[in-house]
C-alpha cells in the first residue's frame, strides 16, 4: 500500500507499491517500476560528488485515469488503472496472504499492457543537488532524509512488506551499492536488522 511522504515541492504525496503482485510503485501521478528505480537509486551511488540527473523510465497519468485504490482493493470500483489492475490480480481473501511479493516483475508485461491504455512511457528525471541535499523526482522534491524514507519502504517492501522476508536481487543489489557509496546523499542511511 502507498504510504504518505513529505515533499518540499507538493506537501504530502503518496508513494509506494499499490498491488502485491506487480512491482510498480506510484509516486503521485508517477508510476515506475521498482527495479528501474533500484537501479537509479545505484546510479547515483555510483556517480561523481556534484549534482547528477538519472533518467527514470516512468509513465504520468492523468489524476481521473489513476482510478480509486480502496475502491479497487474492496473489489467495487474497477475504473482506470489500477481498477483494471486489481480486475487482473485482486486482493487476497486472506489477510495472511497480503504480502507483497517478490516475483511481481514477472507481471512487467501484463502490467505494461495495462497501463499502456492510459498513458505513453516518457522519462522522468531523478536529481541530486548536492549543495541543497534535495533529490527531485519527476518534479517532486523531496530533503535526503525523506528520500531516505522512500528507499526504506522499497527495502521493506512498503506496507505489508515482502513475503517471507525475501527480496528480488535489485533491492539487494541496491542496498550493496548504497552501503560502500561515498555519496552525500546516502550518508546516514541505515537498513536496520531485519
Amino acid at each position: 500500500m502507498p504510504l504518505a511522504f513529505q515533499s518540499l515541492s507538493h506537501g504530502q504525496v503518496a508513494f509506494g507499491f499499490f498491488n502485491i503482485e506487480t512491482d510498480m510503485l506510484l509516486l503521485d501521478v508517477h508510476f515506475f517500476f521498482a527495479d528501474d528505480l533500484c537501479r537509479a537509486v545505484k546510479e547515483i551511488g555510483e556517480g561523481s560528488a556534484g549534482p547528477l540527473s538519472i533518467d527514470l523510465a516512468a509513465y504520468t497519468l492523468e489524476p481521473s485515469r489513476i482510478g480509486n485504490l480502496m475502491g479497487a482493493i474492496h473489489g467495487i470500483d474497477l475504473r482506470g488503472f489500477i481498477g483494471e489492475v486489481y480486475g487482473c490480480y485482486p486482493f487476497p481473501r486472506e489477510e495472511e496472504k497480503f504480502r507483497q511479493q517478490p516475483e511481481g516483475f514477472r507481471n512487467r508485461g501484463v502490467i505494461e499492457a495495462i497501463i499502456g491504455k492510459y498513458a505513453g512511457l516518457k522519462p522522468i528525471g531523478i536529481t541530486f543537488d548536492p549543495q541543497e541535499g534535495t533529490v527531485n523526482i519527476g518534479g517532486y522534491i523531496f530533503d535526503r532524509k525523506e528520500f531516505h524514507r522512500l528507499i526504506l519502504y522499497v527495502w521493506a517492501g512498503g506496507y505489508p512488506r515482502w513475503r517471507d522476508g525475501l527480496r528480488p536481487d535489485y533491492v539487494m543489489e541496491m542496498k550493496r551499492v548504497i552501503e560502500s557509496s561515498r555519496s552525500t546523499l546516502y550518508t546516514g542511511l541505515n537498513f536496520g536488522m531485519d
